[in-house]
């Protein structure tokens, strides 16, 4: 007797049915559809992430293979690859982009509370990256006169290293664009690179109670105000102000600048705060933490389907970005739930060999070698020769 459903099947029930039908209605997904669900869409485009397929032919020949077991999924039979094609082209994609968000409010109320930062503040990283493409096939994501690209831009919260924005757009788009729009809770720190220097920005932010840390570029003008005490590694700690009149109007704040010298190597680093209640090994420590969003990026592009596409059009690449988020938020919380320290690669892995395997989700997350109990075998037939 078969107890459990397949492991793919109960992952699928960490999305709950009904949320996602009122987010069709909500996005009218299904609006001019003639047969083909919203929910066979979502189904096949996260069978791609998850069994790695490579394109739409191993798409609906991988779930045409599972006939038996596709009622469990919520699927009468597999797609056809000319109607998951159209799909991907014409169905919106902010279907799956206000998934992502229900998805990620439901699973962090599920995580235990993360324990208290020495910090005293809640702390995120934020960055983009390039996801370089062939312009011949993608001519709407021209990046460069013959080369195109997309640019995957990211907030990650270090409570649990969850991604709580995300956004995808043409390679030229700038950073800073992505960064103005993002609503920071108040007293929060965010940590970035020298590409988000913007006084108008930080002058912002500081005015709003948002801390912020990154490193500085060595073109601006400043006055010292006053000079702190150093030690160690820490060769420069000063409060300053800005002197050019541009960045001084747009940023009339005091801020820290802190250098840190590399004792091996003898390079500097000058960073930049406008939190002046941290030390300065603080300042260089949580810089250090920025570190973590390339992690994050590493991760997506070596066991995710997020450098090739199924689809060449601007729809069917964010379709196939947002299961991507789905799908990395699911793995991340198997993670988070489980007794044993899993490699992302190595639960990517082996969920891609057991997908369609009878074991309870949360025994296997455990045990992905153990024995499932069986019932006892029935009568052994007796066969003559």
């Amino acid at each position: 007797m078969v107890r459990d459903a397949s492991l793919f099947c109960q992952l699928l029930q960490l999305i709950p049915r009904h949320e996602f039908h009122s987010l069709v209605r909500d996005v009218g997904t299904e609006r001019h559809s003639k047969g083909f669900s919203s929910w066979t869409h979502f189904v096949s485009l996260l069978f791609l992430q998850f069994a790695q397929a490579k394109s739409l032919r191993e798409i609906c020949g991988g779930l045409a293979s599972c006939q038996g077991k596709l009622s469990h999924l919520g699927l009468s039979e597999a797609p056809k690859r000319s109607t998951l094609a159209y799909a991907n082209e014409h169905r919106s994609w902010h279907l799956y982009e206000s998934l992502y968000y229900r998805v990620l409010r439901r699973l962090q109320a599920a995580l235990p509370t993360p324990q208290q930062s020495r910090l005293y503040c809640k702390l995120y990283s934020m960055d983009a990256s390039v996801i370089v493409l062939a312009l011949s096939m993608f001519d709407w994501a021209r990046y460069r006169s013959q080369k195109g690209a997309v640019k995957l831009h990211l907030l990650l919260d270090h409570d649990h290293f969850l991604p709580v924005y995300a956004h995808l757009t043409t390679g030229r788009h700038h950073d800073l664009e992505m960064a103005k729009h993002l609503a920071l809770p108040r007293g929060s720190l965010v940590v970035f690179d020298r590409g988000y220097q913007s006084f108008q920005l930080f002058g912002s932010w500081t005015q709003q109670g948002v801390f912020w840390v990154t490193r500085l570029k060595s073109t601006i003008t400043y006055e010292v105000v006053e000079r702190c005490s150093v030690a160690g590694e820490i060769v420069g700690n000063e409060i300053i102000e800005l002197t050019h009149p541009r960045s001084h109007l747009d940023c009339p704040y005091r801020l820290r600048r802190v250098v840190k010298r590399d004792a091996a190597s003898g390079k500097e680093w000058v960073f930049l705060t406008n939190h002046l209640g941290l030390t300065a090994e603080e300042v260089a420590e949580i810089y250090k933490q920025r570190w973590q969003i390339e992690t994050f990026f590493k991760a997506i592009k070596q066991n995710l389907r997020i450098k090739t596409f199924v689809g060449t059009s601007a729809n069917a690449v964010q379709c196939q970005f947002w299961t991507a988020m789905l799908t990395i938020l699911l793995l991340k919380f198997l993670r988070l739930r489980s007794r044993i320290g899993w490699a992302l690669s190595n639960l990517v892995a082996y969920l891609r060999w057991n997908l369609f395997a009878h074991r309870d989700l949360w025994i296997w997350l455990d045990d992905p070698f153990g024995d499932q109990e069986r019932d006892p075998p029935a009568a052994q037939l007796t066969l003559g020769f």
